[in-house]
């Protein structure tokens, strides 16, 4: 079994090969899953809306 500081010292020494993206990529990246993120909650809610729409109309609620 590995020792926790000889486990830290190994994660240590992998840090240093991480390319770390530019801020700039870090913000297109950011607004790239952000706005994905929105275009899916609105089809979600456009459909939970439909749906409840034809449920609302074959029950006659």
């Amino acid at each position: 079994m590995i020792s926790p500081l000889v486990y830290l010292k190994h994660v240590r020494e992998e840090f240093t090969h991480v390319v770390w993206p530019t801020n700039r990529t870090a913000l297109a990246h950011t607004l790239v899953v952000v706005f994905i993120a929105i275009v899916i909650a609105a089809l979600v809610g456009v459909l939970d809306y439909l749906f409840g729409v034809v449920v609302s109309r074959v029950t006659g609620v």
